[in-house]
Order: C-alpha cells, then sequence, then structure tokens
C-alpha cells in the first residue's frame, strides 16, 4: 500500500507541474488572455497591462502632454546634482537616456489629465530618487549578497551563475522580473543581467517596463501614491518600514510642488 501510495503521490506531482508548465507557457483557448506572467484568464490582471496574446483590453488613449517638456533639464539635473561627484551614476544616468527611452514607452506620463500626467511623472522620479540615492547607484548596495531567484517559476528558471538583484533605475530584481522585460526589450534577462548595469538606454527601459506593467495603472487610475509604494516595495507597507515609506512620500510630494501640481490623497500604503 505505501507503495501504490508513493506512486500516486509522484504522479499527482508531475500532473501538476506539467499543468503549471503549460500555463505559464499560455496555448490559451481563443477567449482568454494571455497575461504577462504566460497564464490564462479573462480579466484585467490576465487582459489588461502586459497582456501578451487573445482579447487583450485595448490602452487607454493618449493625451497631448509633452514629457520632455515636463521632464526638463531643470528637473532632471536638480535630482541629480545632489549625489556625490563620485558617484557611479552620473554620466549614466542621463535626461537624453530617459527621453530616449520613453519613446518606446508612450503611455508613460500620457494618460488622464495634464494633472494625472504629472503625478505619474513625479511619482516615477520619487521612486527613482529612493531607489538610487539620487541616481547615485546602478546596482544595489550589497546586491551579489542576496538570493533573488524564484525557483519555483518554471518560465524564467535562473542561471546559477547569474544574479538578479536590483539593478537600474527602479533596481529592477528576480528571475521573474528580468526574464520578461528581457524578452519585451530585447535582450536575455536570464542569462545577461549585467547589461541593464552597462548600457544605460535599457537601463531605463528596465525601470519604465516594470513601471507600465505594475505600477501605471495604478497612479492613472486615482489609487494615490501609497499604493504606488506597495506596488514597488510592499514589504515596506503596513509599519513595515515607516521611515522609508516617509522618504518616498517626501520626494513624491516635492516633486509635484516643483511641477505645480496637487499630490491627491492616499499618499501613504
Amino acid at each position: 500500500m505505501k507503495t501504490l501510495s508513493s506512486i500516486l503521490i509522484i504522479t499527482s506531482l508531475l500532473f501538476t507541474t506539467i499543468l503549471t508548465a503549460t500555463a505559464q507557457n499560455c496555448g490559451c483557448s481563443p477567449d482568454l488572455c494571455c497575461s504577462r506572467y504566460g497564464y490564462c484568464g479573462s480579466d484585467e490582471a490576465y487582459c489588461g497591462t502586459g497582456c501578451q496574446q487573445g482579447p487583450c483590453f485595448a490602452p487607454p488613449p493618449t493625451n497631448d502632454v509633452s514629457v520632455d517638456s515636463i521632464v526638463t533639464d531643470t528637473f532632471f539635473n536638480g535630482i541629480i546634482d545632489q549625489s556625490d561627484a563620485n558617484c557611479q551614476g552620473r554620466g549614466f544616468y542621463t535626461r537624453a537616456t530617459f527621453l530616449e527611452a520613453i519613446g518606446n514607452y508612450p503611455q508613460f506620463g500620457r494618460v488622464g489629465s495634464e494633472d494625472d500626467s504629472r503625478r505619474e511623472i513625479a511619482a516615477f522620479f520619487a521612486h527613482v530618487t529612493h531607489e538610487t540615492g539620487h541616481f547615485c547607484y546602478i546596482e544595489e548596495i550589497n546586491g551579489p549578497s542576496k538570493d533573488y531567484c524564484d525557483e519555483n517559476n518554471t518560465q524564467y528558471p535562473c542561471n546559477p551563475d547569474k544574479g538578479y538583484y536590483g539593478r537600474g533605475p527602479i533596481q529592477l530584481s528576480w528571475n521573474y522580473n528580468y526574464g520578461p522585460a528581457g524578452q519585451s526589450i530585447g535582450f536575455d534577462g536570464l542569462n545577461n543581467p549585467e547589461i541593464v548595469a552597462t548600457d544605460p538606454n535599457i537601463s531605463f527601459r528596465t525601470a519604465l517596463w516594470f513601471w507600465m506593467n505594475n505600477v501605471h495603472s495604478i497612479i492613472v487610475s486615482g489609487q494615490g501614491f501609497g499604493a504606488t509604494i506597495r506596488a514597488i516595495n510592499g514589504m515596506e507597507c503596513d509599519g513595515g518600514n515607516s521611515a522609508t515609506v516617509s522618504a518616498r512620500v517626501g520626494y513624491y510630494t516635492q516633486y509635484c510642488d516643483q511641477l505645480g501640481v496637487a499630490p491627491g490623497d492616499n499618499l501613504r500604503c
């Protein structure tokens, strides 16, 4: 009986693994959407942002806002000038590279009213400021010592010789972010994650890729800046690290003031 039970358990585990692998590689029926993570479904999580195939929801229309007229030299340099002169990020992060990168994301800062656009831009740069120390850091401090491999993710398996720690303006982390970011942008995220710290354009594009897939819809729908903190680093929320939450909120309100827009409600998570 023990042998039979063992066989049944092993068979069940194998069947579950096969179903998971199938789901993560889509193969959805025509009436279902393939989500950005490779699963099949029909609601916003599957057919909304990042939908790969199927009856994906159409993106909202863009407005006439010019992002480069909001992110001026004065605004951008006002952030990076607060970092130390010997910071690695100086010369790597530039306004010109940022503007080149947003050409691949026409919805960024251009959905809703002009105030909505200004709030999104303020929110993006608030998080970037916090994550990089005013554009000082390209890679996460002590990043190589961290384990950011989700071995349960079969669609984006880790290369044991690579580290998926934070890199770039939003500090992209984890194999399940490097993999799809690379597929979307055009680099091997699983086998060459280092390029995020060596190619400024790819670096900014990974930040914008993450933003558009995980944060954009939150801020433009009016959920408030606090919800964007939860989307980027939910461990800080609910008392997890009130100091870092306050720092992010401080940058956001400062940039809203500079851009001439009210920050809105629900600033903390």
